[in-house]
């Protein structure tokens, strides 16, 4: 007699956007009686999404937008029922802050690298301006396929550009510094024009420029990111296990062991280890790196070359029609000082009033800051009381807009924003080589290609496939 076959048991590793798009398509391609386990070390489910009340107003007091322009958060709404809850920012611009002046954000670039001299000769000084649209007569690049993004930028164009527009720019994303970063993980559009042959960033710059759609770049939920967090969990139907935390990986004779541990009482497992057919490592650098030591140390070993950042939201409530600039936000360069001298606390603003239509409409008035980069924590040891003030201070100085706040939030993100260095992809290659060798076995996350909300629902959506195949074989 045959014995019956058993249902096919998955465990996720972290309950983020990657984690949850994995549990949720999971569940759709193994069917009601797979047993998926989504084991999560803090107290909630959503990782960098995170929707909360403040002053009577749901805010994103994480990660607030996707990129529109990819198609993966608007095909999952859409497969998830929530499609009639997107929308889009108003047409207002962004603006920097450079040079002590406030300007908008120049069209015609790509990540601040201009496709033209002309597209960001508002925002520069006379010597920069002549610096950028000498660039394209440059010798060539000595392009041997990835550069630290901040020397060849210095190299080609000067400090001015690299610190009045690209830096800001890419701060806003990686909370990390343009000095620091790769140009082909940050820019890989870029980087293929100069693997294809442009002899110049601003050649470069124009053959990767997207195409103007006429269609809106951003989108989010109007009843904020934690509603696809709510719709998520309920179609993964998963056991979701908070406030635990995987301590050891284990390969197993019939597949994986997760060996477990609480973070308090409260949340003690029903078993000190969970077996699993497959795991889906969604979890940030520093977590993946010891999971993996011992079991797949090259990927271990990888991941481990992957710094990351903190940094912070500071959500502003300020009362009903209080007057906003009409722009859609601002962005602070590293070096920007207030008129006493000392530096600015927060790196970018969003006038989430002024951006988002839904909150235009619902009264109190919203306005988030940022804070924190890479190496350079600043405001951000600062208790959150102190936070608020200084996020303040700026906000007054840079809008002159005084009025107090009815409320504020602070919410910290400690250390798991991945730093696209140079040689990134390269790292992210040796790990998906060397997961792929590892039946039962798949990562996603922010680490491994790209940030964005896009870029890890398709990450997550990936690993799904690649351990429902591996279980649906075996079964």
């Amino acid at each position: 007699m045959t014995p019956p076959v058993r249902p096919p048991r998955v465990a996720v590793v972290g309950a983020g956007i990657s984690g949850l798009t994995a549990a949720h398509r999971l569940r759709d391609l193994l069917g009601p009686t797979a047993a998926i386990t989504v084991v999560e070390q803090t107290d909630r489910p959503g990782g960098k999404l995170h929707t909360t009340e403040v002053g009577g107003l749901r805010v994103d007091v994480g990660a607030e937008a996707y990129l529109h322009r990819r198609p993966e958060v608007t095909d999952l709404l859409a497969e998830l029922g929530l499609a009639a809850r997107a929308t889009h920012p108003a047409k207002a611009r962004s603006t920097v802050r450079a040079g002590g002046v406030t300007r908008l954000i120049p069209g015609g670039t790509v990540m601040g690298v201009p496709t033209t001299a002309g597209a960001v000769a508002d925002l520069l000084t006379d010597d920069a301006r002549a610096r950028v649209a000498a660039e394209p007569d440059l010798p060539g690049l000595d392009w041997t396929g990835d550069a630290a993004l901040g020397p060849l930028l210095r190299a080609r164009f000067g400090d001015e550009l690299t610190d009045r527009l690209v830096d800001p720019l890419l701060g806003g994303v990686y909370a990390g510094a343009v000095d620091g970063l790769g140009l082909r993980a940050t820019m890989p559009g870029l980087a293929t024009a100069l693997d294809d042959g442009a002899t110049s960033l601003t050649a470069a710059a124009a053959a990767s420029a997207p195409t103007p759609s006429g269609g809106p770049v951003f989108g989010t939920v109007d009843t904020g990111l934690g509603t696809l967090v709510d719709a998520l969990v309920a179609t993964a139907a998963a056991d979701l296990r908070l406030g635990t935390t995987v301590r050891r990986l284990e390969r197993t004779a019939a597949g994986w062991r997760l060996h477990l541990g609480a973070n308090t009482p409260a949340h003690a497992p029903d078993h000190p280890a969970l077996d699993a057919d497959a795991v889906i490592l969604a979890v940030p650098a520093p977590a993946a790196r010891k999971l993996l030591d011992g079991v797949v140390p090259a990927a271990s070993a990888a991941y481990g070359q992957v710094e990351v950042a903190s940094m912070a939201v500071v959500a502003l409530v300020l009362p009903p029609g209080t007057e906003l600039p009409g722009t859609n936000g601002v962005l602070l360069s590293a070096g920007e000082r207030k008129l006493d001298g000392t530096p600015f606390a927060a790196k970018a603003f969003t006038f989430s009033h002024t951006k988002w239509p839904h909150l235009r409409a619902a009264g109190p008035v919203l306005v988030r800051g940022s804070v924190g980069r890479h190496h350079d924590p600043g405001a951000l040891r600062a208790d959150d009381d102190e936070l608020v003030r200084l996020v303040r201070a700026d906000f007054t100085e840079l809008t002159g807009v005084g009025a107090p706040p009815i409320d504020t939030a602070v919410r910290r993100w400690g250390g798991g924003l991945p730093q696209y260095g140079v040689g990134h992809t390269a790292l992210v290659e040796r790990v998906e080589r060397a997961v792929a060798a590892e039946p039962g076995l798949a990562v996603a996350g922010a680490t491994l290609h790209g940030v964005g909300l896009p870029a890890c629902v398709a990450t997550g959506d990936a690993a799904a496939r690649r351990v429902a195949e591996h279980v649906t074989g075996n079964a």
